[in-house]
C-alpha cells in the first residue's frame, strides 16, 4: 500500500490578496498582498472581510483559523490621483524598458534633458534607460549624439500604471486570486 502525504506549506508561502473596499486589488504592480500574520491581525481588528481562505490551517493552544488568500479593506481607500514620482513608477510608466535601445537588461533612468544642462528630475524629462545608453548619451542632449527616446516622457496616470503593472504578472497567482485579477497574458512586456 502507497501512502500519499499532502505538502507540508509553510504560512510564508501564504501571502493574501488585498482588495480594496469595492473589491479591486490595492495595486497590481507590485500586486498588493500581506503576509499571513499582517492578514490574520487585520482579521482581529476588524479591518477586514475574509473572501476566501487556503486549505492551510494555523494553530495555537486555544484557536484554529484557515489562512486567508483573499482579503477585502471594510473601510474604502480612496486611490490616489497622481502616482508619485519615484524610480520604480518610471520604470513601470516605460514597461521596464530601455527607452534608447529597447533592452529590459540593467537599467537606470536617464534626464532627457541633462540636469547639467537645466534639466529637471520631473516626468516629463526622466525615462528608462539600460547603463549603456545612459553612459553612451552622458550629459549631451539627445540631438547631439542622436538618441531620441522611443516615447516622448510624460505624466502618467495611476490608471496608466496599472495597465502597465497587468503586463507584468508575478510568477506566482494562487487560483484564488483570478476573479480579481485581470492580466493581459497574450501581450509581452
Amino acid at each position: 500500500m502507497t501512502v500519499h502525504f499532502a505538502p507540508i506549506v509553510s504560512p510564508d508561502a501564504c501571502p493574501a490578496l488585498v482588495l480594496n473596499a469595492d473589491f479591486r486589488p490595492l495595486s497590481y504592480y507590485p500586486l498588493s498582498l500581506w503576509s499571513w500574520q499582517d492578514a490574520i491581525k487585520a482579521v482581529f481588528l476588524d479591518r477586514v472581510n475574509i473572501v476566501s481562505n487556503y486549505d492551510r490551517v494555523v494553530r495555537s493552544a486555544s484557536f484554529e483559523m484557515q489562512l486567508p488568500s483573499v482579503v477585502s479593506l471594510k473601510t474604502y481607500i480612496k486611490p490616489a490621483r497622481q502616482p508619485a514620482f519615484t524610480r520604480f513608477n518610471v520604470f513601470l510608466r516605460d514597461r521596464f524598458t530601455c527607452q534608447y535601445c529597447g533592452t529590459h537588461e540593467d537599467l537606470t533612468f536617464d534626464h532627457v534633458t541633462p540636469r547639467s544642462k537645466g534639466g529637471m528630475t520631473t516626468w516629463e524629462n526622466v525615462v528608462a534607460a539600460c547603463a549603456c545608453c545612459n553612459l553612451r548619451k552622458s550629459d549631451r542632449l539627445p540631438a547631439e549624439v542622436h538618441m531620441f527616446p522611443s516615447q516622448r516622457p510624460f505624466q502618467p496616470s495611476v490608471t496608466d500604471l496599472h495597465q502597465n503593472g497587468r503586463l507584468f504578472p508575478p510568477n506566482y497567482l494562487h487560483e484564488s486570486w483570478m476573479d480579481y485579477l485581470y492580466w493581459d497574458t497574450e501581450l509581452e512586456p
